[in-house]
Order: structure tokens, then C-alpha cells, then sequence
């Protein structure tokens, strides 16, 4: 697995053996990124269940300003911060070793406001309804901020009414959703 474009392009990147770790591979992550890449430069960017921090990083090398990484497993933590140290990003990106919500709300507490989220749940868990239920009112999104959900092709997700789902992406069995805050929704 690699970086696939940007500053740090062809950055080889390491992979926990975390059991059910689905890391998103290069071929997806390319289709994503020629997408959203040029929306990317001077955002900040939150990858919840980070795994390795493939997308955050790509973010990061395709030009967003700071990243922040939700990780609940240690040895994948571990992993994603040697991974920002191999690509020089140790500075533009903060690693944070909770789950989701506990994530959420330190963000919150701390006043933490993101251009885009990247979601990439374990496929059938149902945490990706889960997040997005609570994302909104976390007061994480900035205005106008993107949210992309990573999921099984075919599945279809509940959006609540603050976030507008604009766009589907397939690769392979894989499905990557594009979403957008609502102006006229406080929340976002």
C-alpha cells in the first residue's frame, strides 16, 4: 500500500495485522482522491477509524493543512503514527487512541471544526448510521464541510437531514459516499 499522489507520492505505507482491519486500497483511494483532490488544499481534515490513516494521509498529501486521526486500537495507532512520521506529516497530523464517540466529544470540547470527515467503518457494523446520527450535532463540521463514506457497494445508509448525500462512487465491491452540510441546517 502506497501513497498515491501528492508531496509524499509513492510513500510506501505499513498495514497493522489488526483483526478485521479492511485497509482502503490504492486503486479506490485513487478514484476517491482524483475526485476530491482539488478540494483538498488548506482544508482540515478528521479520518475516523483511521486503521493505518491511508485516506488522512492522502489528504494530507494532496494539500490539507492538518489532519486528525480517531484510532481505537493500539497496534493500529502505532502503526498510523509511524506512518505520518514516514511521510513527514508528524506535524500536520494528531492521532487520537479512543473510539469514535470518544473522539467526537474531545473534539468537541476542544472546539475542533473540520472541512472534510473521512468515515470508513467495518462494512456491516452499522457505525457508519451510528456516526452519522451524532456527527452533525457535534459541532465538528464547519460550514459547508464534506463527509465520505466508505461502504459494501449496494448498501444504502439513512442520512440525516443535515447532510445532503451528492454523489456515489464505485470501485470494485467497494462504494464511496459523498456527502455535503445543508446551509440552511444550524448544526452544520
Amino acid at each position: 500500500m502506497r501513497v498515491i499522489a501528492g508531496i509524499a507520492g509513492g510513500t510506501r505505507l505499513q498495514v497493522p495485522r489488526v483483526r478485521g482491519l479492511r485497509p482502503t486500497g490504492d486503486r479506490q483511494r485513487e478514484t476517491l482522491f482524483n475526485v476530491i483532490g482539488a478540494k483538498l488544499p488548506g482544508a482540515r481534515v478528521l479520518d475516523l477509524f483511521a486503521g493505518s490513516g491511508a485516506l488522512g494521509i492522502e489528504a494530507l498529501s494532496r494539500g490539507a493543512d492538518s489532519a486528525v486521526f480517531v484510532e481505537r486500537n493500539a497496534a493500529a495507532a502505532r502503526v498510523l503514527v509511524g506512518n505520518l512520521e514516514r511521510c513527514w506529516f508528524g506535524e500536520r497530523g494528531r492521532v487520537l487512541r479512543c473510539n469514535w464517540r470518544q473522539g467526537l466529544a474531545r473534539l468537541g470540547r476542544q472546539g475542533a471544526r473540520f472541512d472534510w470527515v473521512l468515515l470508513d467503518p467495518p462494512y456491516e457494523s452499522g457505525l457508519a448510521e451510528a456516526c452519522l446520527r451524532l456527527l452533525p450535532e457535534s459541532d465538528l463540521l464547519a460550514a459547508d464541510a464534506r463527509v465520505v463514506v466508505e461502504i459494501r457497494r449496494g448498501k444504502q445508509l439513512y442520512w440525516p437531514a443535515s447532510l445532503a448525500c451528492e454523489r456515489e462512487l464505485r470501485v470494485g465491491d467497494t462504494a464511496f459516499l459523498l456527502a455535503r452540510c445543508v446551509a440552511e441546517v444550524t448544526a452544520c
